[in-house]
């Protein structure tokens, strides 16, 4: 009976981001680049931690105790990253699919990001999923035994194969959005974004991600390695001239004047670099790191960091 209750949620929040709904205007990344707004709270890793999630959501003044959205015009980008290393995945996904529609019928605006470990579930790689991550997913899908794929997996792990991969239907919710999205002057990515990037195209690089996370296209060579932007710690880690003269190309061409990332955890919480240009806002909260929730608050050139 639970398993066909999760079923029937999941397709109903699935025809709800299809757009296959009559009363709703329906919130989808169409865009990379969004106009300015008055509050802005980024908020970092979540990592299958739910009760991580809720707490950093209500820091930011977005949900209340039954985790409806009251943010009104609030914009939250929450910046990749809430998948592996904890057993609540699909409750955060479906938690964050709601908040997309109710932000967006109150006026705000939920942009949920890729980060790397979304990437790699697509890519089937199964090296930071837990065993409560595999159990979990057992009540998502109907798993077809006689597809070749799924079949060359152990029998716990192919219901999440089913879910996620390339044109599976957790893939293809998760392909609503973007990897990079730009609101206002803040520039907001997993990892980091390089001057070669701009090269290539923002819009393009979102577009070739969700094509072949919808199964329409091979993964696109730039997402990854160590300079892909949901991979980069150029900004985040050890971050020297040379990497601020590559931020210095970014902002120009773009014209942004910061960048929030997550990736990489700043154990001494969420921190700045590049003369506060880049903002770092991975503090490890999930419980597999043991961290405790921050967000970072920007309104207009004011930047805040929110704890409990």
């Amino acid at each position: 009976m639970v398993r066909e209750l999760r079923l029937i949620v999941f397709a109903a929040a699935f025809l709800l981001l299809q757009g296959c709904t009559d009363n709703v205007q329906v919130a989808t990344e169409t865009h990379t680049r969004y106009p300015a707004v008055e509050r802005i709270v980024a908020i970092g890793d979540l990592h299958g931690d739910m009760m991580a999630t809720r707490r950093a959501f209500k820091l930011a003044g977005a949900i209340d105790d039954e985790d409806h959205w009251i943010g009104g015009k609030l914009v939250i980008v929450q910046t990749g990253d809430q998948l592996d290393r904890g057993g609540d995945e699909q409750v955060i996904l479906e938690f964050l699919i709601r908040l997309i529609e109710e932000a967006a019928e109150a006026g705000g605006a939920v942009h949920v990001l890729n980060g790397n470990h979304e990437l790699m579930n697509i890519s089937l790689d199964l090296r930071y999923i837990t065993e409560e991550g595999f159990e979990d997913f057992q009540d998502a899908v109907v798993v077809d035994e006689s597809d070749s794929l799924i079949a060359s997996y152990e029998p716990h792990q192919r219901a999440r194969i089913a879910a996620f991969r390339p044109g599976g239907p957790f893939a293809t919710l998760i392909a609503r959005r973007n990897t990079i999205v730009i609101v206002g002057d803040n520039l907001f990515v997993h990892g980091g974004l390089l001057p070669e990037h701009v090269d290539y195209g923002i819009d393009n690089m979102n577009e070739e991600i969700r094509s072949w996370m919808r199964g329409e296209r091979l993964r696109p060579h730039w997402s990854r390695g160590s300079n892909s932007p949901v991979w980069a710690r150029h900004y985040s880690v050890d971050a020297d001239e040379d990497d601020a003269a590559l931020l210095d190309e970014v902002f120009s061409r773009l014209d942004v004047s910061r960048m929030i990332v997550g990736h990489s955890i700043q154990d001494g919480g969420i921190a700045a670099y590049c003369d506060g240009r880049v903002w770092c806002i991975d503090v490890g909260m999930a419980e597999h790191y043991g961290g405790v929730p921050k967000v970072l608050e920007i309104m207009g050139d004011t930047i805040r960091v929110l704890r409990e």
